[in-house]
Order: structure tokens, then sequence, then C-alpha cells
């Protein structure tokens, strides 16, 4: 079950029946915003702290602020609803869009369009595999820092690190400085420092980022992209991933995922574990 509607109101459908215009600006021109969230055990995870950066890409698209009240509601109908079939482990996506507009970039007055989907999710190998890509981020662009529905470049990305036999890809900014994945954070330890590139490398503000950095102490650096070669140790997070080892990038290899990885890996579970809601 899909919950569909506007900023304002909306029911769960079912899949099939779930159906937006072709004339909404989130399809003709990617013109929205989303969050993914992990669910465990019938619960989402960080659903505040994605709710307050939702808010945040709202509004630096310039869209109508959206209701954390009417999503909040939706969340828990479309957990409750799907929790049979979705079984332990889940994932969550809010999507909300511009609305109906005319044919071309200039949006129309409609109400966003709001829809919140969920799927069964199988949980990450115990580490990952990346590859560089010969794009990149670019940290001047009007949405860096905005988790838009304007997704091609990272379909692109990640197509090109799957031919190379990796599950990721890592791209670096104009700068030529380490920034980000396509859907992940990126950190490195480096003498025995974890670090990980500022917000101003062009990287996305992400939530499990964020709470490696308030729980572990990690912290943010200006790296150059040779840091992937030159690290103790790499590894990812996202709100899927949690804290992700990492064990090739590129043609280089490591025999086993890296001891502070593992260990934040380890504690980070447990905290979540704890609090839903951190």
């Amino acid at each position: 079950m899909i919950w569909l509607g506007d900023r304002e109101f909306g029911s769960l459908v079912p899949a099939d029946e779930a159906l937006v215009s072709v004339l909404d600006h989130g399809f003709t021109v990617a013109d929205g915003v989303f969050e993914t969230l992990k669910v465990a055990h019938g619960r989402p995870f960080a659903l505040t702290r994605h709710l307050r950066r939702l808010a945040r890409s709202s509004a630096a698209l310039g869209l109508q602020a959206p209701d954390e009240g009417v999503i909040r509601d939706a969340v828990g109908e479309v957990i409750f609803a799907n929790a049979p079939i979705i079984g332990s482990l889940g994932r969550l996506r809010i999507t909300y869009t511009a609305g109906e507009a005319p044919l071309g970039s200039d949006r129309g007055s409609a109400v966003p369009t709001l829809v919140i989907a969920m799927a069964k999710s199988l949980a990450w190998p115990e580490a990952t595999t990346c590859a560089t890509v010969p794009w990149v981020r670019n940290e001047r662009s009007p949405i860096t820092g905005v988790k838009s529905t304007s997704y091609a470049e990272n379909v692109m990305a990640l197509r090109y690190a799957h031919g190379r036999g990796a599950s990721e890809a890592v791209m670096a900014n104009t700068r030529d400085e380490l920034c980000e994945g396509t859907g992940t954070n990126v950190f490195v330890v480096m003498d025995g420092r974890v670090l990980t590139p500022p917000i101003s490398s062009g990287c996305l503000a992400g939530i499990t980022r964020e709470l490696v950095i308030e729980w572990f102490g990690a912290l943010e650096e200006t790296l150059p992209y040779e840091a992937l070669l030159a690290a103790e140790e790499v590894f990812l997070t996202s709100s899927t991933r949690d804290v992700h080892p990492v064990m090739r990038i590129d043609e280089r290899t490591w025999g086993e995922p890296g001891p502070t990885a593992s260990r934040l890996r380890e504690e980070f579970i447990a905290k979540s574990a704890i609090d839903e809601d951190p």
C-alpha cells in the first residue's frame, strides 16, 4: 500500500492504483525532493532528522513547506499497512514534488504532491566495494546539499561502478577533493583519526553521517580525492547501510574490514537500537 495525496490530504491506495499526473513537475523535470528511511521491526529510524532535512530541501527549491504532521501520520499508516509483507527490515521513501505544472521549467500554482511508499529491504553484507568515476560533483550547483529527485547523474555513476564490479561510486568535486558517493557519505581513517569531507565539498548532509560525527567524534576535513588510496580504512554511511566498511576501491584492496569501521558499525547498530529517533 502507498500513501498518495498532496501537501494536505491523501489516503492509502494499492500500488497498482497509485496514480500521479504525467504533468507533475516531479515527473517532467525532476522538480522535487525526497527522503529514504530505514524501518526496522516496524519502527522508522531518525524520522525527525529526516523530516527536518526534507523541510530544508523543500525550502532550498522554493517549494511550499511540507506539513510534518500530515507526513508523520501518513508514515504510520504506510508502515502499519505494509508490516505483514515487509518483515523486520524495510525501506521507506517520502517523495515531495512541486505538483502539476506547465511543460517546462516554470512551475504552476498546484499544491505539492506527496507520496510515501515502502518496500522490503535486505541487509547489506558486512563490507562493500567502491569505484572512482570520471565525473565530478559540482559543489557550486544551486541544488548542492538538496536531496533532490534529480538523480540522473547518480544513476550513471552507479551504473559505471556496477560495470566494474563495485556496489557504489565515489566522486570528487570540481576542486578534485573527496566528496561523496551516489547515495552515501564517505569516511576515511588516517593516522587514527576518522575524517569525512565537509558540507562545503558539495556532499549531502547525510543523517547517518551526522550521527557518526555526533556519536563518535568524527571530524570534517577537506581531503584530496587521492585520500581514498592513502587512507588506512575507508567506510560509507547511509540510512540503509548504517556504517559500511569498504574492502576494495578500484584496484586497492584490504584483506578484511578495518577495525575502526567494524567497531563503529557495531556501536552504531547498538545505539540505534536503543534510540529510534535520536
